[in-house]
């Protein structure tokens, strides 16, 4: 019996109601702006308000997805996350009453770093590849807090992707061909003692340039694309700058020397909404994909590059390649909504959100109001987190 076409049936992404623009940034630390468009080509990032958090975010992106394909199908939601809210239970839970989830559903928490929503996608495939009748959610929420000045600080961001993975997809096909690598190194983690993690920035570069070229191998040797089959590409993106540092040096790896131009053509797309975002963990590479689909002339029936990285370290390539008729399916106007309708900060009020923090007691601590979302962290009593719905 043959397999049955898997893929991605609807894609949305949610991000925060606030927002910092580097301009500012750079202002308040007294270097050029430049280090920042350019540098590491960032434009602004998503700051969370106090009531927003994976859930809310998480909650936001699966929302639209579900009221347009509803859940009698729904069997399965993977939440991908490295800032989980719980150590035990699964922050995919919480959905549940947010968003009316059947209770004949499994939900299941993945974490490694950035990679984990592309683990959740795989995963997702083989239980289709097993039952085609059912659908999987794969939601990817997380947000990036750094340390305030550190070099990392400008590369703070929020965001979320719900991906619906189903048999005969509207938007791209996964073929079944992958390449994955994994490695012991310590170039970021986050101990549970501490709320912001630990990074070794240029180990953490190097690390990721060598794994996409070891990623890309595995692909390779496992029967997968050329590097020419491909239309486009799509890399988790840290700083948009850093998806040209992997495209460069996996084309170098190859023998080839692209110029600028060329890797505008294979990454400018996909860059929108990250440069405005900022780093969304393991939401980057599917709001990366988003962009692409948003922002690039027409892809049907062509082939995406896709590149997966997480630190410490797992990365994976594997091809989208993109239905006809997709942009039947996109949600442009909303995702193009959702990063422009964000509230401009002042440096100072960055800076008191940034230093937020619901006390740690088994009191009852109601959480103030900011998000006009329609998902928000209430409260938190005796250690339970209330959320509600507007």
């Amino acid at each position: 019996m043959p397999h049955p076409r898997v893929g991605i049936a609807d894609l949305s992404i949610a991000t925060t109601h606030y927002m910092i623009d580097h301009a500012t940034l750079a202002r308040h630390h007294g270097v050029d702006v430049a280090k920042y468009h350019r540098g590491i080509g960032q434009d602004a990032m998503s700051v969370p308000a106090p009531d927003e958090d994976i859930v809310t975010l998480a909650a936001a992106a699966a929302a639209p997805v579900l009221e347009r394909h509803g859940t009698s199908a729904l069997r399965t939601v993977l939440l991908a996350t490295e800032t989980g809210v719980d150590q035990s239970k699964a922050a995919g839970l919480y959905l549940h009453p947010l968003l009316r989830l059947p209770h004949t559903t499994r939900v299941v928490e993945l974490k490694q770093a950035c990679y984990a929503a592309t683990a959740g996608l795989q995963f997702a495939a083989g239980l289709i590849a097993r039952d085609p009748a059912h659908q999987v959610l794969v939601i990817a929420t997380d947000i990036a807090r750094y340390d305030t000045g550190t070099p990392a600080e400008a590369t703070q961001g929020a965001a979320s992707a719900a991906i619906l993975v189903t048999a005969d997809p509207g938007i791209a096909e996964l073929e079944s061909v992958t390449g994955v690598h994994s490695s012991h190194v310590m170039d970021f983690w986050r101990p549970n003692h501490r709320t912001t993690p630990v990074v070794d920035g240029k180990l953490s570069i190097t690390t990721y340039l060598d794994a996409t070229a070891h990623a890309y191998a595995d692909y390779r040797r496992h029967g997968g694309r050329d590097l020419d089959d491909f239309a486009a590409f799509c890399y988790h993106q840290p700083f948009t700058a850093m998806a040209y540092k992997a495209h460069r040096h996996l084309l170098g790896t190859h023998g080839q020397a692209p110029s600028h131009d060329d890797l505008d053509t294979a990454l400018a797309a996909s860059t929108h909404y990250n440069r405005a975002v900022g780093n969304s963990y393991t939401a980057s590479l599917y709001l990366a994909l988003a962009s692409l689909l948003d922002h690039r002339d027409e892809l049907g029936g062509r082939h995406v590059g896709m590149l997966s990285y997480g630190s410490g370290c797992v990365a994976e390539f594997f091809c989208a390649t993109v239905v006809p008729g997709y942009r039947d399916h996109l949600r442009a106007t909303a995702h193009d909504h959702a990063v422009t309708a964000r509230k401009p900060l002042a440096y100072d009020d960055y800076r008191s959100l940034h230093e937020f923090r619901i006390p740690a007691d088994a009191g009852r601590h109601n959480v103030p109001e900011h998000t006009a979302g329609a998902f928000r962290l209430a409260a938190v009593e005796g250690h339970e987190r209330i959320y509600e719905t507007r």
